[in-house]
């Protein structure tokens, strides 16, 4: 997709100028054991938001009932203008193909090449075998594909097995099938968690860049202080299931982040 196509499919709504998600007293139980407690916070649309927290404080927990791939027990999720608690099955699927996310493991088809596993990205909005394989996708569906392995820098190797690649690249790959999504909001779920520090950062640079440069919404989970320090504009930090932090990243330092994690439990 070219760049004035591009800059259009993913214009932020008007109407989602202020907050693009408000999650009011969201809880979670698993067997009566409390994981996520009355939760209450908003995201502004644009805003690269840090999700910060010690293991099992429900970060990964979060992300999942955003989206209800896990179903909270009590509270109100609004996302991109819609009650997703509300609704239906076939107004969730089309809810989901609006929301692009980056997992810690890339859920790419080992034998199949780059390119058609970023084609895989236009199932949000059309289905059946062209949609699955490069050689049978139409030839715009493809040059969109061609173009989103551009933007992550694999041009170069579409045609190649994404089982050949090495991890930073698979992850380059899974995030240019995300894009082929044309999210407008993006969920990034410790994208480094799985690749040695200099590619860790080089994804978290190319997601938080793309982000910008298309005006999108990213919430994304990390534990390395630098990278919430670098490439969030607003941290927000989780301990037993409470948001126990809500600011802007401007002002925070490493300092203070050091003490948020000392007071994990």
């Amino acid at each position: 997709m070219n760049a004035p196509l591009r800059a259009a499919a993913n214009k932020t709504d008007p109407a989602l100028a202020g907050s693009v998600l408000s999650v009011s007293q969201l809880a979670k139980s698993f067997d009566g054991r409390i994981v996520l407690n009355g939760l209450d916070f908003t995201v502004k649309a644009g805003v690269a938001t840090a999700l910060i927290g010690a293991n099992g404080s429900g970060k990964s927990t979060l992300m999942k009932c955003l989206i209800r791939l896990i179903e909270p027990s009590t509270g109100r999720i609004e996302m991109l203008g819609q009650d997703v608690l509300s609704l239906s099955p076939r107004g969730l699927r089309a809810f989901r193909a609006q929301v692009g996310v980056v997992w810690q493991k890339h859920n790419l088809v080992p034998r199949l090449s780059a390119l058609s596993n970023v084609v895989h990205g236009v199932q949000a909005r059309m289905s059946g075998p062209r949609a699955w394989f490069q050689s049978l996708a139409p030839d715009t569906v493809r040059a969109e594909a061609l173009d989103c392995l551009d933007r992550v820098g694999l041009a170069d190797r579409a045609l190649q097995r994404v089982d050949s690649l090495s991890g930073g690249q698979q992850q380059r790959v899974a995030i240019a099938r995300m894009l082929m999504q044309r999210p407008r909001i993006i969920l990034a779920d410790e994208p480094d968690a799985s690749l040695d520090p200099q590619s860790g950062e080089e994804v978290m640079r190319l997601l938080s860049g793309l982000a910008r440069q298309d005006g999108l919404t990213l919430i994304i989970i990390s534990h390395r202080m630098e990278h919430t320090l670098e490439f969030s504009d607003h941290i927000l930090g989780l301990q037993q299931g409470k948001i126990v932090m809500d600011r802007p990243t401007p002002g925070t330092d490493a300092a203070q982040l050091r003490r948020f994690f000392e007071h994990q439990e």
